[in-house]
């Protein structure tokens, strides 16, 4: 039983519903929920010399993307494969007997859970980000920052009067709270 790694690809097949995803192994399935196709890129003989199994498996999944893949259903197996690509072969799929199919359905379907539930976190987080950034917050607090306490507890002119600093004798006036250890003695304009 190989887990879903995706992504998840929505096929049409007469008047069916599937679902193409790959597996951890590299394996592609095919199921419509009830039974499960299987098959591997090189596992097919034709394959190796026309298409290499990684081009041919990123040639499918392009192809899946744009819609473009075509699932035939046979008797036990089925094949997927791109019309509008004739370097590249169809995929022969293998029905899965039905214990085993059972258990690559319930692998997906938690494999699908796992995915969903990541996807809500992440999503609960971007939507923290975007209401912390949100326009309207920002100018509530950028007016915040500008606009007077309109609390009675403080008068205006209270605010504005700030403590004078004394100026002690021999502090310095660039860097305050520093004393010379000498008096200070002026500047001498007649040496110059």
């Amino acid at each position: 039983m190989a887990e879903p790694t995706g992504p998840f690809y929505l096929l049409r097949a007469g008047t069916g519903q599937f679902l193409c995803y790959w597996g951890s192994d590299g394996t592609v399935y095919v199921t419509d929920a009830v039974e499960v196709w299987a098959g591997e890129f090189g596992g097919c003989p034709a394959l190796a010399g026309r298409c290499p199994p990684e081009e041919h498996g990123a040639m499918l999944r392009a192809g899946l993307g744009r819609g473009a893949a075509a699932l035939s259903l046979g008797r036990g197996s089925a094949t997927l494969r791109l019309p509008e690509e004739p370097r590249c072969p169809a995929l022969a799929l293998t029905q899965l007997p039905a214990a085993e199919a059972c258990s690559q359905l319930q692998a997906l379907l938690f494999g699908m859970a796992g995915c969903i539930e990541s996807l809500q976190r992440r999503l609960e987080a971007v939507e923290t980000l975007a209401s912390s950034c949100s326009p309207e917050k920002n100018a509530a607090r950028s007016q915040q920052l500008f606009l007077p306490d309109p609390s009675p507890r403080k008068s205006r002119a209270s605010d504005l009067a700030l403590p004078a600093k004394r100026k002690v004798p021999g502090e310095s006036l660039i860097n305050p709270g520093f004393k010379s250890k000498k008096a200070p003695s002026g500047v001498n304009f007649e040496d110059s």
